[in-house]
């Protein structure tokens, strides 16, 4: 049986969406701070991180059918290579939001502007801009990521904790699913349903931990720097430190999926 299927395919595609729109969300901050507008952008925000986590719900029940559909012979080997192709995607989606990051800076802009007019009515924006002329819009704030988007920025205003700690979730957050799915297979039959309930302890986990010490502090920054208390420089740090810290994160992944689902084996067993 080929390793590339058409399952596989439509689920790496599912993954390259949802990782670019987590990793340009970090942008809308940014965006907010040029506008203005930092609680229209945190609502803006919030919207996208709940589409994105909300939509790892449905990554589940296609990865799942991967295992249903792999050939008996070395079927532990054939998943565990497809789903790290599907590990290596989520790097591939990360990319793609850091190429489009300056792009998105603008029109998520316009869009904080505008959903501010629309006294925050998410569905009226996207009626604005989810039509020809709103598309338009969208093609004429392409822009190319440039070196000079980094000038200004050293080692002393980037915030190393912050980085550690973004590489550690998004690792755990990366193979969660994957790896409850995986651990599923090593388990005996009867605790094989445990070890795929065990992702949602995972990503919890991971939530919670991005939602204690992470975007808290990017807020607040955002907020000193509308409010002309910090440099702009900072919050162009942090957010250069999210994504590329998220970057980092998915190449953990590849380390952490085996050793995790044999912990997420151990811990279905244990309970």
């Amino acid at each position: 049986m080929d390793l590339i299927t058409s399952k596989l395919v439509v689920v790496s595609l599912f993954l390259v969406i949802v990782t670019m729109i987590e990793t340009l969300a970090y942008s809308t901050r940014i965006s907010g701070a040029r506008v203005s507008l930092i609680a229209t952008a945190l609502s803006l925000f919030s919207t996208m991180v709940i589409i994105s986590r909300f939509s790892t719900m449905f990554q589940q029940p296609l990865t799942a059918k991967l295992i249903a559909e792999a050939p008996d012979l070395n079927k532990l080997a054939f998943i565990q290579e497809q789903y790290r192709i599907l590990i290596g995607i989520t790097s591939v989606g990360v990319c793609l939001g850091i190429f489009l990051f300056p792009t998105f800076i603008n029109v998520f802009s316009r869009a904080i502007i505008q959903l501010s007019k629309e006294n925050g009515s998410i569905l009226a924006l996207f009626l604005k801009w989810f039509n020809s002329k709103g598309l338009r819009k969208m093609v004429t704030c392409f822009r190319l990521p440039r070196f000079s988007y980094l000038r200004g920025i050293t080692l002393k205003t980037i915030p190393k904790r912050l980085f550690v700690i973004n590489v550690v979730i998004t690792g755990v957050y990366t193979v969660g699913v994957l790896s409850a799915l995986y651990a599923s297979m090593l388990v005996p039959k009867g605790y094989s349903q445990a070890a795929v309930m065990s992702s949602g302890i995972i990503n919890g986990v991971a939530t919670i931990l991005l939602t204690l010490f992470i975007d808290p502090k990017v807020s607040v920054l955002a907020d000193r720097v509308v409010k002309k208390q910090s440099n702009y420089i900072y919050l162009k740090s942090y957010s250069l430190t999210m994504i590329s810290s998220k970057f980092v994160g998915t190449v953990l992944a590849q380390l952490l999926f085996v050793p995790a689902a044999y912990y997420v084996a151990w811990f279905s067993k244990f309970i």
